[in-house]
């Protein structure tokens, strides 16, 4: 099959464009499309003639005045089309939350005391997070191992008593499926679609029965970052219509990028968000991974992104783990929260307000 001679430049297929990509009147944004096309051709986008600006490259004002759009390119001179779908998600860009990986041992640590505890924030780490909330109004996303590592608990273990306080709780705090438990490593690197539903499923069964299902929202990061693409559609049919990554490529980093190829990746690097129309998923690249960043370095590392192709996030997330809150943990990190502190300190100083993920880009 002939490829085609037009070439969508900017935005291309399943893009998702916000304010920061052009300018806003009234509701609706006006960006420049570029087409790559043969030089001297007739190249019109939805009906209107486009410039060629240099050999072959065809631009023209697009307006988006709805969540989904679509965008037809014709060539003129010889007679192809294609067509792309693209969308204006108005609430993202200059948004940011807190987003923690790998968690299961404050809810055990609940559980064993659920005899003693009133409240599930006398827990330590909670009581951290929710004193965050409260100084900042960050809004933090939970994503849960079904199993401890010491294999003594479950979520099913986990008590539904707090269940109303959950929900009270519900406007700051997310919790969603991350993996059935911490290793082996990449535990969906080759799953099957079933085994990926299953465990998925079971972890969102818990939550709801204990926390109810407004704590429960579409978009997760699963263990490692890493499914092929039957994982990543079983976590669609479950509900996750978007799912968070790493998207590293070029370099010698885990890509952490779900089934994504070399140029998808490249593209969410520059992106930091894209849509696979095929598949129905969003995906979100991660800002920052605090663990891996020292406290001094946080504002370096998020200020470094203003010089770099991609320029700052349009929304950031920012990534932790919570196993480094744990004195008894190999590789504990004493200052956990000051640079969770830090981060969103950055975030609050350069105009970033909190929202969740599903607050943003879903119509």
């Amino acid at each position: 099959m002939a490829t085609s001679t037009i070439q969508p430049v900017f935005p291309i297929d399943g893009d998702m464009l916000h304010i920061l990509d052009g300018t806003v009147t009234r509701d609706v944004l006006t960006c420049i499309a570029k087409v790559s096309a043969p030089p001297g051709h007739t190249i019109t986008i939805n009906g209107i003639v486009a410039k060629e600006i240099t050999d072959g490259i065809f631009s023209l004002p697009l307006t988006l005045n709805d969540y989904e759009n679509t965008m037809q390119i014709h060539n003129e001179t010889s007679g192809e089309t294609e067509r792309i779908t693209v969308y204006f998600v108005r609430q993202f860009a200059k948004k940011y939350r807190l987003s923690i990986d790998d968690n299961i041992r404050f809810l055990q640590d609940i559980a064993a005391n659920a005899n003693t505890y009133t409240s599930v924030f006398e827990n330590p780490f909670l009581q951290g997070l929710k004193k965050l909330n409260e100084k900042f109004q960050t809004k933090i996303h939970i994503n849960l191992f079904y199993q401890s590592v010491d294999e003594k608990f479950t979520l099913s273990d986990f008590p539904d008593t707090f269940r109303k306080e959950w929900e009270e709780n519900a406007h700051w705090l997310r919790m969603s499926f991350h993996a059935y438990k911490e290793f082996p490593d990449a535990p969906y690197k080759n799953a099957t679609f079933d085994t990926v539903k299953k465990d998925c499923s079971l972890v969102m069964r818990e939550i709801k029965r204990f926390a109810g299902n407004a704590l429960l929202g579409p978009v997760t990061t699963v263990h490692w970052g890493e499914v092929n693409i039957e994982g990543s559609r079983a976590m669609r049919a479950a509900g996750y219509k978007g799912q968070l990554g790493y998207f590293n490529v070029d370099d010698d980093q885990p890509a952490v990028s779900y089934y994504l190829n070399v140029e998808q990746r490249r593209h969410m690097k520059k992106r930091f968000i894209w849509k696979d129309v095929s598949e129905d998923i969003v995906f979100i690249r991660s800002s920052l991974v605090l663990d891996r960043t020292k406290n001094e370095d946080i504002v370096s590392n998020m200020e470094a992104y203003a010089t770099s192709p991609s320029g700052l996030p349009p929304y950031v997330d920012y990534l932790i783990h919570e196993q480094y809150f744990y004195p008894d943990y190999g590789a504990y990190q004493p200052d956990y929260f000051e640079k969770i502190e830090t981060a969103v300190q950055w975030a609050k100083h350069n105009g970033y307000e909190p929202a969740f993920l599903d607050e943003c880009i879903f119509k």
